[in-house]
């Protein structure tokens, strides 16, 4: 592209000098040829009125005095009646440029210049024509080579900013080169990147959550299978069963909940739920785990309270808190219910040294976690919580008390 657009700037640039250059020839050799013509004419009406003059006043005409009014490189020949012709100068040969002019006495000038002369003046004219197109030249050159320049480096830009994307570094270059067309297509890309950018992180954080949520599920499911694996008595297999088809629904919710999310992150599926059911629902899944590690869970505060919001998701955050007391607690897990203004709280607590206090409120953030975990626990059960109108709190570091609060229906009793 580069090429073309040198190419056809001097293309046009040349056949303007072409049209312009010729046409100015011919006028300039037209001017000098008509220029020098009236110069020989005016110079030979000149020697008939001094001829005329002193043959008026008696005088000699001598070629000394003539000699004087003829410009050099001319030939004048003064013939008058009944004298000898005066010449003055060399006659010149080859083409002339001549001019005869007669007086009152008869007398005849003849004046001649060599067409050499015009040549050479139209040489010199067409010289200076060729000189001022040849610089011409160079400057269109030179403005090709930058205009081209100036088009093409923001092209080959754009085009390495487009494999950007292709290749899936989506960030915005934000560069802009002071042409309003090519400006559009950067603004454009621009734009692209950022909505990219937000695809991808939006598919990372899919990623990470959904890896996180149904972990929970899943290890929950695991040690029940474990449970079945190990009992041969039927009523107890049954019973875990039972449990495990339970576990796979809430696994499939979370599923479901996800892709919702994905698609939609404003679009909620909160209702009036049993809050007793979602706690003794945990309870019971998490109350092997808990007696393995040798340790004890327990439940205490208010009951018969009816929270809104989703299920499932309460279901994960209350689960996510009681995976991190037995990963990272240490004692009794404890779950307690309670009223506050028109909200429930569930409150989970042990009895380990709690959240370092360095972390304090950023044990929320992503990517924060002082033992060596994902840091995605706690982000996403206090997104969860925020999905349906609520929220997840650390009202206490040490020991630890996470907070969940939850809209209630009405007035409790």
């Amino acid at each position: 592209m580069r090429r073309r657009l040198i190419n056809s700037t001097l293309a046009v640039v040349l056949v303007v000098i072409a049209v312009f250059g010729i046409s100015l020839v011919i006028v300039e050799t037209r001017t000098i040829e008509n220029s020098a013509r009236e110069s020989v004419q005016s110079e030979a009406v000149r020697l008939v009125s001094i001829v005329e003059g002193r043959l008026a006043g008696g005088e000699r005409v001598e070629s000394g005095v003539l000699r004087q009014q003829v410009t050099t490189d001319r030939y004048a020949r003064v013939e008058i009646p009944g004298r000898a012709p005066i010449e003055i100068g060399s006659r010149p040969e080859g083409g002339l440029i001549s001019s005869t002019e007669t007086g009152e006495h008869g007398e005849t000038v003849r004046v001649e210049e060599s067409r050499a002369t015009v040549s050479k003046e139209v040489g010199r004219t067409l010289l200076v024509i060729l000189t001022v197109a040849l610089l011409a030249v160079i400057a269109a050159v030179f403005l090709a080579v930058r205009q081209a320049n100036r088009l093409t480096a923001p092209l080959t830009d754009l085009a390495e900013t487009a494999e950007r994307l292709g290749s899936g570094d989506p960030r915005p270059r934000h560069r802009r080169y002071g042409v309003p067309e090519l400006d559009r297509v950067a603004d454009v890309l621009d734009a692209s990147a950022e909505r990219i950018a937000r695809m991808l992180t939006a598919e990372r954080r899919l990623a990470a959550d959904a890896s996180h949520q149904l972990r929970t599920p899943l290890t929950a499911l695991s040690m029940r299978l474990e449970e079945i694996t190990l009992t041969d008595d039927p009523d107890t297999v049954k019973e875990e069963a039972t449990i495990a088809l339970t576990q796979v629904e809430r696994l499939t919710d979370v599923v479901q909940r996800l892709l919702t999310n994905s698609r939609d992150p404003k679009t909620g599926s909160a209702v009036t739920f049993d809050l007793d059911e979602v706690i003794q629902q945990q309870l019971d899944e998490w109350r092997p785990a808990i007696r393995a590690g040798g340790r004890a869970l327990a439940r205490s505060g208010k009951q018969g309270l009816r929270a809104v919001g989703t299920p499932g998701a309460v279901s994960q955050v209350i689960a996510t808190l009681i995976e991190n007391s037995l990963t990272h607690g240490d004692g009794a897990v404890a779950l307690r219910t309670r009223v506050t203004g028109n909200q429930a709280v569930v409150e989970v607590s042990d009895e380990g040294p709690g959240v370092p206090t360095d972390l304090g409120a950023r044990v929320f953030e992503r990517t924060v976690s002082g033992r060596n975990s994902t840091g995605l626990g706690l982000a996403v059960a206090r997104d969860l919580a925020e999905a349906d109108g609520g929220r997840l709190e650390l009202l206490q570091q040490s020991p630890p008390v996470f907070a969940l609060f939850l809209s209630m229906e009405g007035e409790q009793d």
